[in-house]
């Protein structure tokens, strides 16, 4: 919740303090290279899963392309500073340099490989009718020449009708993964540890139950010692870009049928690359 908060007080401070022109400005003309930068925007505005819905709802308000505000949204919690310092403190002694590069790689590429594929269709069939209609319009209220005390209100007013909004979608989400981390026995998923294939696929499936923050997943996947690295990896990475929380969290941009492709995408495409790579002789 506290991470929720700071995503959207950011996306206040976007929303009064940044100019509306500077998103187009700022990014290449060319789509597919505009991707390419978003995808590291998470340097810039470190934000992760948890807070990220209200920005990106923002910044594509603001005029921010779908294509970069999806980009952003899925590699800004992998990309993120402390993420990444994260990940190298909790798999020392385990080939941290490897799994952090590996993790900010693939987290990387999948996300830039979304956003090149959302450049294909229409807002209309990805975002939700509110922020469709409202996606690139101006807003007074930005006027820089309002007093400054106005226009950190404004922010504040902004900051918390985006939290009050988002906040259904995370209570909800959170809910949801409570009772199934309660409710399953995790111990389960122990026997799968052997199989290259469902051992990718039990720990996607429990990085979505445990909905646990990017900062602090690593140290959890670190313990996960029965596990190759490989099947690690795909934790590391699918959770900050879809588990339980964020599987609601979304709704409040995006079209139920996106968010759905969205999971069978992610899921496939991040199970089958960390296969992958578990075939090959990386020193794991």
């Amino acid at each position: 919740m506290p991470f929720l908060l700071g995503g959207a007080i950011l996306s206040g401070i976007l929303e009064e303090f940044l100019p509306q022109s500077l998103m187009t400005r700022l990014l290449p003309k060319n789509p597919r290279t505009a991707v390419v930068v978003s995808g590291f925007l998470g340097l810039i505005f470190p934000v992760c899963e948890c807070g990220i819905v209200p920005v990106v709802r923002r910044l594509m308000r603001k005029g921010l392309p779908v294509s970069c505000g999806v980009t952003y949204m899925l590699s800004a919690p992998i990309v993120n500073p402390l993420v990444i310092l994260s990940t190298l403190a909790a798999f020392r002694g385990q080939a941290a340099i490897e799994m952090t590069a590996l993790r900010f790689g693939l987290g990387l590429t999948v996300a830039m490989l979304a956003g090149w594929i959302v450049t294909y269709f229409s807002p209309s069939s990805i975002l939700r009718d509110e922020i469709l209609h409202s996606s690139g319009e101006e807003h007074t209220h930005g006027d820089p020449s309002r007093a400054l005390l106005d226009r950190i209100q404004n922010a504040a007013e902004v900051a918390i009708r985006d939290f009050l909004d988002v906040a259904v979608y995370f209570v909800i989400g959170a809910g949801a993964a409570s009772f199934f981390t309660t409710a399953v026995n995790q111990e389960i998923i122990l026997p799968l540890a052997s199989s290259p294939v469902l051992s990718i696929a039990s720990l996607m499936g429990l990085a979505s139950v445990l909905s646990v923050c990017s900062t602090t997943d690593a140290f959890i996947a670190a313990t996960l010692t029965t596990f190759p690295m490989a099947a690690k990896l795909a934790f590391l990475v699918f959770g900050p870009m879809l588990d339980f929380k964020l599987l609601f969290l979304y709704g409040a941009a995006f079209s139920k049928r996106f968010i759905l492709c969205l999971a069978v995408g992610l899921f496939l495409v991040i199970g089958v690359l960390c296969w992958r790579l578990g075939t090959l002789n990386l020193g794991w």
